[in-house]
């Protein structure tokens, strides 16, 4: 890749044309539970963070009528940091000279004035449109003054909230690299690998970090396999990827023998968005939010196709490795991500533990540096999902710039499409996969008491 195109595509901020792409969609930009003064006791009093979406400094806060407001964080009349704001319940005011927004931005006092003034009704803080989907807090940041386009209806925004959990973590990283990471699908059997697998029964559906101990659906000579085992051992997977109204579905097969193969399908939800099976049961959408050029939060929901999710539970695993308030890993460059040259030559591939295999993904995006230089890179025919991916973001860019809409779920034309989409991970009839893996498809979202439709995709891959 040419150095200017790394450029075009990694950059974010006001003004860029990715920006301008990425400002299409909504964006995730704080979890919930950052609000829940349990978690954080900050937020008793005075529920307002700074936060910083796109390489944009906002405020987001809530008010007395449970009223979301995201607005720009300096003050309208002479900059000041809005991020000190007074909460005063129906909105917040500026501390140096008193002037007070509500959560859409309107101008409410600006008590320093002369009686009668009318300055008050000619200012406006922008604000940016929020909606709250399972747990996670979602901004738009178009254009002042233009419409979104219609929330997706995916299973991760579609189920209860029983039914689903969300968490998030800070890695120090251009959005870019950390997204195409996670939908490589030939870097589990490598970066990913065990030396030796756990029992089955000893790993629950809400394990932290342990997306790959599970076990494939199916059964392989009567003995059901972790992924673990069956990523160690057939490592060169037959990658595929077909378009879809969302982006793109991959397929991984790993060949097993004449009459089995398994079968591995994931999402690429344009342009920062992945869905993968963490079990038989459970889907995991991951979002990949730029803070800036070189940072990058990602936000995780998990989806139960079954019965309700622990909340409690699953956060405190995760906590263990990346604890609140603010969602910074304990494992980084600065400890070199824990590596251990031990347990590299005995546990596992990569020497950085067992509990969280997010830390190896942290690992493979920050190791890249803060903006992966392309220019390097030497790409081989399993890379193909990621050169279509980038692909597709150049033609978006285009697009845009252009004056047209930009794809997927930011085309208000396709909103009717946006379901779903599905997944599995499983052992498979190698002649009649695809059949089969509709199958698993039907039986699991049959399952799913919140679904009103119970089969969404039966397309085969």
């Amino acid at each position: 890749m040419k150095a200017e195109q790394n450029e075009l595509i990694t950059r974010i901020g006001p003004g860029t044309a990715c920006g301008a792409v990425l400002r299409s969609y909504w964006q995730p930009v704080a979890l919930v539970d950052e609000f829940d003064a349990r978690l954080d006791p900050r937020m008793d009093k005075r529920p307002l963070k700074a936060v910083r979406v796109l390489g944009q400094d906002l405020v987001l806060f809530k008010d007395a009528q449970g009223r979301w407001g995201l607005i720009d964080r300096d003050c309208p009349h002479r900059g000041a940091d809005l991020a000190f704001a007074r909460h005063e319940g129906d909105g917040v005011r500026c501390p140096f000279h008193g002037w007070k927004f509500d959560a859409t931005g309107r101008c409410m006092e600006t008590p320093a004035e002369p009686a009668g003034s009318k300055l008050c009704e000619r200012v406006h803080q922008r604000s940016y449109p929020v909606v709250e989907k399972s747990g996670v807090l979602f901004g738009w940041f178009g254009e002042e003054g233009s419409t979104p386009p219609p929330f997706p209806e995916f299973d991760c925004f579609v189920a209860p909230a029983t039914h689903t959990f969300a968490f998030k973590g800070l890695w120090n990283a251009n959005w870019l690299q950390a997204f195409e990471v996670g939908i490589d699908p030939a870097h589990p059997s490598f970066l990913h690998r065990f030396l030796a697998d756990e029992a089955l029964d000893a790993i629950g559906d809400n394990a932290a970090g342990k997306q790959f101990r599970s076990a494939s659906a199916g059964d392989f000579g009567g003995e059901r396999w972790p992924m673990t085992r069956i990523m160690r051992e057939f490592h060169q997977p037959e990658i595929s990827f077909e378009t879809k109204p969302w982006g793109l579905q991959l397929t991984a097969l790993r060949p097993m023998t004449d009459e089995l193969t398994h079968v591995r399908i994931t999402n690429a939800i344009f342009p920062s968005t992945f869905v993968i099976p963490l079990s038989e049961t459970m889907t995991i959408t991951q979002f990949h939010m730029p803070v800036d050029d070189t940072h990058t939060y990602w936000y995780s929901i998990f989806t139960s196709f079954a019965g309700p999710v622990d909340k409690e539970a699953m956060r405190n695993q995760r906590t263990e490795f990346i604890p609140l308030p603010d969602y910074i890993p304990k494992s980084g460059r600065h400890n070199n991500w824990g590596f251990d040259a031990d347990e590299q030559r005995t546990t596992t591939f990569l020497g950085m533990g067992e509990e969280d295999i997010n830390v190896h993904d942290q690992w493979a995006v920050e190791s890249m540096g803060p903006i992966q230089d392309r220019t390097r890179e030497h790409l081989g025919t399993s890379d193909k999902v990621i050169m279509a991916n980038r692909r597709m973001l150049l033609k978006a860019i285009e697009t845009v710039q252009a004056g047209g809409t930009a794809p997927c779920s930011a085309d208000p034309a396709l909103a009717a499409e946006m379901r779903g989409p599905d997944t599995v991970d499983g052992i498979a009839p190698a002649g009649t996969w695809p059949t089969w893996w509709t199958q698993q498809i039907a039986k699991k979202r049959a399952g799913a008491a919140w679904l009103s439709t119970p089969v969404v995709n039966t397309e085969s891959a």
